[in-house]
């Protein structure tokens, strides 16, 4: 049944719009992209329902279903504000600015699952300008975490399993297909309706973020490098406040999120940053890993498929990768809150065409370019910017014969990715064999001097380079995972090795980017290396470039040398 299909993510962070059609993904944007503040949950995502709608040629009446997770609705349309809660909510509006309040809250005070309870829905749909008819349904957050890499794998047996710092009240969820049956072990919509427990290593990792002066929901990959560089001095007195049931259920002695961040407080006082890091980490890893082995020895599978903010730790993904008995680890590229709006659609499926039909429509995901297409509007704003000049030789030896002298350029390309990594569309290159690259992008981009920089390599070239199997092949395309090094070649592109010896590659087929592709192959038939420095195309505590001006900016400001498009080579004007 073909039906346009809009999902929505009103979140506190990561506020995200995705269309389908019937099953086809059509588009997908993170607010932040939009309104250019990192991470952006600030607004209801209008101006990102707004995007997708429009590279899909739709409009709001042209949407036929709209799925929204139960987060951050405006307070005006809710049923349920008498009295003096409506006294507070006025105050919150009026001093406060606060204009909005998570749904998930108000349904678990009043013990329903229903929004309509809460919410004066059609009111609320009518002020968005979707028609009277359109179908509205809320889908829960883990549930969405855990479709996504289900649909985009084709295994026939599975087990999904999610886990972040909360959603719909609780932090993990487990999931199995087998026999052609889908089961919800832990972490459905009836965890709603009852006390929730506080059990969240994502909190854990989260506060610890915070106690070490990162920003979290933010910041936590900073503390993933850190930990390569310390040592685990406080496990023992964090690993005894989490544990593992023989069912594989996490649980741990927390009554609230203020005893977390008082933990993490007093535990980072006058301890090396890096130690605290490693401290999180190794916990993290160990309670994961007990987690993950007892629920497949409960739930068979050789095919794991993981999602949520938990996941995007890529030291944590490789050790499940090496560990665990599988044939294959999937994590969805958007695998934090940014996710939810593609799985929000993936949950309406389900529910209208049941199971079998659902599994047999499943594909694999292919790439992730899923913002608008700017290849076009690219080359015309370069050419009219004053103080910018396109060069004669062909962009493709333009960019090599710079990269390989120690330039670093842009690769500015077709639609913008989608999720929290650049893969080729949006994406800074540069020499990984240069020992001066790792200080020149850091001081570029204005960002922090531990951190490593990923890699970028052909298919066929992936394997000699990395420790790349059948397991963390796929999720290498998306840059989800890290892995090793071959020692051999971390001599010779130290610009992209951790400390640790390995990195996080990014795998890319011809037939996904070809400009991106043939860069690659030029640089290797030039210099014999063949591998590339790629990381995203920002500043530091900026989202990702997406239209053209943003990346206009970066190459006058400095940021970049030049930037390379499908048609062409651009330098600043040096006259």
């Amino acid at each position: 049944m073909s039906q346009l299909i809009l999902g929505v993510h009103p979140g506190p962070h990561d506020a995200t719009a995705a269309v389908f059609d019937g099953y086809e993904l059509k588009a997908a944007v993170q607010l932040e992209r939009l309104t250019r503040e990192k991470g952006d949950g600030r607004i209801f995502p209008d101006p990102a329902i707004d995007e997708v709608l429009g590279i899909a040629g739709a409009t709001r009446r042209d949407v036929d279903v709209v799925m929204y997770s139960r987060a951050m609705f405006p307070t005006r349309y809710w049923r349920t504000l008498h009295g003096f809660r409506w006294l507070h909510d006025q105050l919150r509006v009026r001093v406060k600015h606060k204009t909005r309040r998570m749904l998930v809250d108000e349904l678990a005070r009043l013990r329903t699952l229903h929004a309509s309870d809460v919410l004066d829905v059609a009111a609320f749909q009518r002020a968005c300008g979707f028609r009277d008819d359109v179908v509205t349904e809320f889908y829960n957050h883990h549930e969405a975490h855990a479709l996504a890499p289900l649909f985009y794998s084709t295994w026939e047996n599975a087990f999904i399993a999610t886990a972040d710092a909360g959603g719909d009240l609780v932090h993990y969820s487990y999931r199995h297909l087998s026999d052609g049956s889908l089961t919800t072990i832990f972490g459905g919509d009836d965890c709603i309706v009852r006390p929730p427990p506080e059990d969240s290593l994502g909190k854990m990792y989260s506060a610890a973020t915070k106690a070490l002066g990162f920003r979290p929901v933010r910041h936590e990959g900073k503390v993933t490098g850190l930990a390569a560089m310390g040592e685990p001095v406080l496990v023992d007195r964090i690993a005894p406040r989490f544990s593992v049931d023989e069912a594989g259920v996490v649980h741990s002695d927390f009554r609230n999120d203020h005893q977390i961040r008082v933990l993490m407080r007093r535990l980072a006082h006058g301890v090396r940053r890096e130690d605290v890091a490693a401290s999180v980490q190794k916990v993290l890893e160990d309670v994961m890993l007990l987690s993950l082995r007892r629920l497949l020895a409960r739930h068979p599978s050789r095919h794991l498929g993981v999602s949520g903010g938990v996941f995007a730790n890529v030291k944590l993904n490789r050790l499940i990768a090496e560990t665990l008995p599988l044939d294959e680890l999937f994590i969805f590229p958007a695998m934090g809150d940014e996710g939810l709006a593609v799985g929000g659609v993936l949950c309406h499926l389900l529910r209208r065409d049941g199971l079998k039909a659902w599994l047999a429509h499943r594909r694999p995901l292919g790439n992730v370019y899923l913002g608008r297409n700017y290849s076009d509007a690219i080359d015309r704003t370069l050419q009219a910017t004053e103080g910018v000049a396109r060069t004669a030789e062909p962009p493709v030896d333009g960019a090599v014969r710079r990269l390989a002298a120690g330039e670093i350029g842009a690769l500015f390309t077709g639609r913008m990715e989608y999720g929290p990594r650049s893969l080729g569309a949006r994406s800074i290159l540069a020499n990984p064999s240069r020992r001066d690259t790792h200080d020149q992008l850091n001081q570029r981009l204005d960002r922090s001097e531990f951190m490593p920089f990923a890699p970028v390599v052909r298919d066929e070239r992936a394997a000699e380079v990395f420790d790349v199997t059948s397991v963390n092949a796929r999720a290498c395309r998306y840059m989800t995972i890290a892995c090793g090094v071959h020692p051999q070649w971390q001599g010779r592109i130290p610009a992209v090795v951790h400390v640790d010896g390995s990195a996080r590659p990014q795998i890319i087929a011809r037939a996904d980017n070809p400009t991106y592709y043939d860069i690659l192959a030029a640089f290797e038939r030039a210099t014999g290396l063949p591998v590339l420095v790629n990381t995203s195309f920002n500043v530091h505590e900026e989202p990702i470039v997406n239209a053209p001006p943003e990346c206009v900016k970066a190459l006058l400001d400095r940021r970049i040398d030049f930037v390379v498009t499908d048609q062409a080579l651009y330098t600043r004007d040096s006259t």
